[in-house]
């Protein structure tokens, strides 16, 4: 898993509330197990017609937010099935952060296992973060992240901090998923395993 330390991008708009993983990801996109290629996939029936051509009023069509790195999305974000893929498919078009009033649970810790950082806010600076993205339409609404002092830096150069938990905080800052989080503790299980080859050979066999 990449780091995540400073993020710089665009920041796309997205207000719309109880937005669930079904909307994010369509059960359509759910067959595969790579966690790649399902960027095109995300919102996909608010992004296209049914003749696949892109609906150019849906904010990702449009030329502003088409590299958006960052989400100031509504409250709820991410409610519905538990589906992992939904997180893929927003890492997988670019974006690294979602900004919102609250999220979902198991969306919430799906997005800091896949190196997504989700920051919860007051709806208030919610709003208002929300107002800066939608400026991108025609003055640029890049936002910075800075993961370790925990701020956001909007458009118009105003500081926002926000809290985040220390544990998810250390292992984004450190890129580090589960599958990293137990390698660190590689020396400890090989020892395990050593003893327990010696001591109970029949499950090598």
């Amino acid at each position: 898993m990449d780091a995540f330390k400073v993020l710089k991008g665009i920041a796309a708009p997205m207000p719309m509330v109880n937005v669930d993983t079904d909307m994010i990801m369509p059960k359509q996109f759910l067959k595969t197990i790579k966690r790649t290629g399902l960027g095109t996939a995300i919102f996909f029936d608010a992004r296209y017609d049914d003749s696949g051509a892109e609906k150019p009023d849906f904010v990702l069509n449009k030329p502003a937010y088409r590299n958006a790195k960052i989400l100031v999305a509504g409250a709820n974000f991410g409610c519905g099935s538990s589906r992992e893929h939904a997180p893929w498919g927003i890492l997988d078009f670019g974006i690294r952060c979602v900004i919102a009033p609250s999220f979902a649970d198991i969306f919430y810790n799906n997005c800091f296992k896949n190196g997504i950082l989700c920051i919860t806010l007051p709806q208030a600076d919610v709003d208002r973060l929300t107002k800066l993205a939608q400026s991108g339409n025609t003055a640029g609404g890049e936002f910075t992240i800075d993961l370790e002092n925990r701020t956001i830096t909007a458009s118009d150069g105003s500081v926002t901090t926000f809290d985040v938990d220390a544990t998810r905080r250390h292992n984004l800052l450190n890129g580090l998923d589960d599958i990293g989080l137990t390698l660190q503790h590689l020396d400890k299980i090989k020892t395990f395993e050593d003893k327990q080859k010696r001591e109970q050979p029949w499950l090598y066999l």
